[in-house]
């Protein structure tokens, strides 16, 4: 279970890390005016900041199905094997979009969609024989 809580903070904290690796090293970077200093960016800056954008848009998704799993009794090796399936793919995520790789990166997405998919359902079906 321990590593189904430790996905859950490295998912979370995956933003934080795309924002970083959109800033870092810009000399023209504005403080003042982050958001729309990213907006005017390109190339891998630009890519890191939509990366940022999707992986919080993933976290609550991801988050709340890992919850209800545990919650409902699903078995925790199953919880912990669709995290760490989750939170890989995630960073192959991260990795291809910032390479520019569209493909790898849409096959990524979906796998990790689909481990959220299973928490959920996993948790549904849990409380249907329970």
């Amino acid at each position: 279970m321990i590593i189904s809580y430790a996905a859950i903070l490295i998912a979370g904290l995956t933003p934080m890390v795309c924002a970083g690796i959109a800033k870092a090293g810009a000399k023209s970077y504005d403080n003042h005016n982050p958001r729309e200093w990213l907006a005017q960016q390109t190339g891998y800056r630009a890519r890191a900041n939509a990366a940022q954008a999707n992986s919080l848009e993933a976290f609550p998704f991801f988050a709340v199905g890992a919850v209800l799993a545990l919650l409902t009794g699903v078995d925790p090796f199953v919880v912990d094997g669709l995290c760490i399936l989750f939170t890989a793919a995630r960073v192959v995520y991260v990795a291809c979009y910032l390479k520019d790789k569209a493909l790898f990166r849409s096959i990524f997405w979906a796998v990790a969609y689909l481990c959220v998919i299973a928490l959920f359902v996993l948790a549904m079906l849990n409380l249907q024989i329970g």
